[in-house]
């Protein structure tokens, strides 16, 4: 999927390095001042996630979605796309592109996942201090339904997609003789 903000493809393991500073740097921007930077940005934490992001795009149950501009990774999104509740584990824009479009793009393309999956509901976790991503999730179409420990969880009930017209709708109407 391509807009003028970004081009949305599929994760290698080639995109790790690009992915984990995304993820470095826009947790950096909501976490800070509500947990320890150990705690988000530590050689553990980092290590952790650089991991995790690792096994993800090498899984058969997780999708790994990269928002690329002008060939420059600047943001990514990991989801399940197996059943319904399954969620969006990761969602994260590079700062440095926040309200460009690059987020409503790769949140299209988490859509069209879903869809082609034939998913009827995902859910996602957010950080409760983060009011900017909950705006954003509630722009794109995601309910609030209930907190877990610091993060309000949320569902997003899939778009139906345009159903395609009866064969009788497209058959060339009958000429009088």
């Amino acid at each position: 999927m391509s807009t003028p903000h970004a081009t949305i493809r599929h994760a290698s393991i080639e995109d790790l390095d690009a992915i984990c500073g995304v993820h470095a740097r826009a947790r950096a921007t909501y976490y800070e001042g509500h947990l320890a930077t150990e705690l988000y940005s530590g050689p553990a934490e980092l290590e952790r996630q650089r991991a995790g992001t690792a096994r993800a795009i090498a899984a058969r149950d997780r999708i790994v979605l990269c928002a690329t501009r002008q060939d420059h990774l600047v943001g990514f999104a990991v989801l399940g796309a197996r059943f319904d509740g399954d969620e969006l584990f990761h969602f994260h824009i590079d700062p440095e592109v926040w309200r460009t479009g690059t987020g409503t793009a790769l949140h299209q393309a988490c859509v069209a996942e879903w869809q082609a999956a034939g998913i009827g509901l995902a859910r996602l976790q957010v950080f409760a201090p983060n009011a900017r991503a909950r705006a954003f999730y509630v722009k794109q179409g995601w309910e609030e339904d209930g907190r877990k420990d610091d993060h309000v969880t949320m569902q997003l009930r899939m778009p139906k997609l345009p159903s395609p017209l009866p064969p009788s709708a497209t058959a060339p109407a009958a000429r009088p003789a």
